[in-house]
């Protein structure tokens, strides 16, 4: 069954569950025999954005362009150079996660789980599933013994695979399956937001779609809220409520998902917009798909103004000197570009589902 796109479900009004306000990473570039810092690399660059308690944020761009490293800033893998990542605790003031220590973040770390990119890099090749799953369920003292049994049998039945599976390692299963048991261990400790990072990118398309349905079912099962990041926009046509793009470390546009496939504002958006497959050669023949010149910018040396200016055919000399700021275009309608207003950009024909979803 077509899973309707998220924009046309309800997503709760409340204030936001998580808030990111310019938000920087910066890696050194350490050289010579001392090993001195000559630069930075500016992964993530004053990006802000908020998720809503039930919502479905994604983050897309071309590899390198700071979505993944956003995501770890999250979840605190990385300690941010500098902004604020502001969690909603229920019932209580939000609390400022970039400020926290590893002992201040344990009790949050249980509410926010991330689902890694490679299914098979991110399992442990030594361990039964048992532990993988249950890892968490003992690091914070949850369960043992025949409990933690319980407990992981039945978390791998809801995520639709066989209780008895328990023993087995990660190298009995298949790409599909062994994200499915991801999927378990990221919701072992019951959390409200989950970070997927790549999380289909690796499966194939048939694969990608039942990943997607059971990432929706159980959104709505245990009132789960999303970051999906992602490079696909075919991807994350159904399954988000908003889309944030991001190009060399900033958010360039951030839209609600039916209004961004319909009619972006940014070049970069249009240009990952055409080169969303489409399955019918007849649709393709319709339009001609943009193609960009050039690489992604150099995070540690980005060009001066908008740094999407090399690649972009609509570029003027404004753009050369001059930052464009994120400005409402429409109402949560967020872009970064000088033309916004002026330029005439195409969006996806809606054709159906590009997945299978």
């Amino acid at each position: 069954m077509k899973i309707p796109p998220k924009s046309e479900q309800q997503v709760d009004s409340a204030r936001p569950l998580l808030e990111v306000r310019n938000l920087h990473m910066r890696f050194p570039i350490k050289r010579g025999l001392l090993r001195r810092t000559v630069g930075y690399v500016k992964a993530v660059n004053d990006v802000s954005f908020n998720i809503r308690p039930g919502e479905t944020l994604s983050l897309v761009g071309e590899s390198g362009c700071g979505k993944t490293t956003t995501g770890r800033c999250i979840v605190r893998v990385y300690s941010p150079t500098a902004g604020q990542i502001l969690y909603q605790v229920e019932e209580e003031e939000g609390v400022d996660l970039a400020q926290f220590d590893n002992r201040e973040l344990r009790p949050y770390r249980r509410e926010i789980r991330m689902i890694f990119q490679d299914p098979f890099s991110s399992l442990n090749p030594r361990l039964p599933i048992l532990q993988i799953v249950g890892e968490p369920l003992r690091a914070n003292r949850i369960a043992s013994g025949s409990d933690l049994e319980d407990r992981v049998a039945a978390l791998l039945k809801r995520v639709g695979l066989r209780p008895e599976y328990i023993r087995r390692y990660p190298h009995a299963f298949s790409g599909g399956e062994r994200q499915r048991i991801g999927i378990a261990r990221a919701l072992a400790l019951n959390p409200r937001l989950i970070v997927a990072d790549e999380a289909v990118s690796a499966l194939d398309v048939s694969v990608q779609a039942q990943i997607l349905n059971l990432l929706q079912d159980l959104q709505e099962e245990f009132k789960l809220t999303y970051l999906f990041i992602a490079h696909d926009l075919s991807v994350v046509e159904h399954i988000s409520h908003r889309v944030a793009v991001m190009y060399v470390g900033k958010i360039v546009e951030l839209a609600n998902t039916e209004k961004l496939f319909t009619n972006p504002f940014h070049p970069y958006t249009e240009a990952l917009l055409s080169a969303v497959p489409k399955p019918d050669p007849r649709l393709r023949e319709k339009g001609v798909r943009i193609r960009l010149e050039g690489e992604v910018a150099d995070p540690s040396n980005p060009p001066s103004g908008c740094y999407f200016h090399p690649r972009c055919r609509y570029a003027q000399e404004r753009c050369h000197d001059e930052e464009p700021a994120v400005r409402e275009i429409e109402k949560d309608h967020w872009v970064a570009c000088h033309f916004a207003e002026e330029l005439e950009l195409r969006g996806f024909e809606a054709i159906g589902s590009t997945t299978g979803a």
